[in-house]
């Protein structure tokens, strides 16, 4: 079953559209669903033109597509736990919060808070995410615990604080303090860096780019080859000044 929603034209483009009822077990039951247009509640054909082609008697077999301007549409996705989601554009911020189960993939760009303390499933993000990507809400402990991310843009600052399980796979590079509070989970970033890892006290970290800046307080502990990448490494174990348990691995400068 696919469900098809194109977003139409509106009188004030600027409100955000809060639209945690976008996830495809809400389809199973026909397509009445509410959103909010600012503070406004909204039925679903307001605010989109609605197209379902085909049946379906389970969730995984349900697919969301989004069309037109999505860039101000948030949360969508959240507490998706089956099913398919595809963003043919940008999204607006906190998409896949408390994912479980599933794939959301969105060709252009993601706004903050992508995948915020997400569980399981898959999240695709074709072009950059913003900041706060796979990380937890301000004050929680805990950001993603589960399921993988991966980014094949760039991605903004705090990309994977508090990062306690599942992978986060970043292709380009990301702002400052990526996997700062890091509980576990594994953090890849193929592009540069600043200041990675500050207070680590578990989990993995690969940044194959440019660290432009660097924690003093982790301790190389070898150099390995990483397989994957054909390259070589230095290894870092810290933060130390956290007592943490954490593995740092940074490309060998001039390693090919």
């Amino acid at each position: 079953m696919r469900v098809i929603l194109e977003s139409k034209v509106r009188k004030k483009p600027t409100l955000p559209i809060e639209a945690e009822s976008i996830i495809p077990r809400n389809f199973l039951k026909g397509t009445d669903l509410v959103v909010y247009e600012g503070n406004k509640e909204r039925a679903l054909s307001e605010l989109f033109w609605i197209f379902v082609e085909g049946t379906a008697v389970s969730p995984e077999n349900i697919e969301v597509i989004l069309k037109g301007d999505t860039s101000r549409i948030k949360r969508v996705g959240e507490y998706m736990d089956t099913g398919t989601i595809l963003i043919s554009g940008d999204i607006g911020m906190h998409c896949g919060n408390f994912m479980s189960g599933g794939t959301i993939d969105i060709l252009g760009n993601a706004d903050a808070w992508l995948g915020r303390e997400m569980r399981g499933g898959t999240i695709l993000c074709r072009g950059d995410a913003g900041h706060y990507c796979a990380t937890g809400y301000r004050g929680e402990k805990k950001g993603m615990q589960g399921g993988r991310v991966e980014v094949f843009g760039n991605a903004g600052d705090f990309c994977g604080e508090y990062l306690t399980g599942g992978e986060v796979y970043i292709h380009g590079n990301t702002g400052d303090f990526p996997g700062v509070e890091m509980r576990g989970g594994k953090l890849i970033i193929e592009g540069d860096a600043t200041r990675p890892c500050a207070n680590m006290k578990d989990g993995t970290c690969i940044i194959l780019g440019r660290v432009h800046e660097m924690i003093p307080t982790f301790e190389k502990i070898e150099r390995r080859v990483l397989p994957e990448w054909k390259i070589t490494a230095d290894a870092y174990k810290g933060d130390v000044a956290n007592r943490g348990k954490g593995t740092l691995m940074i490309k060998t400068s001039g390693a090919e």
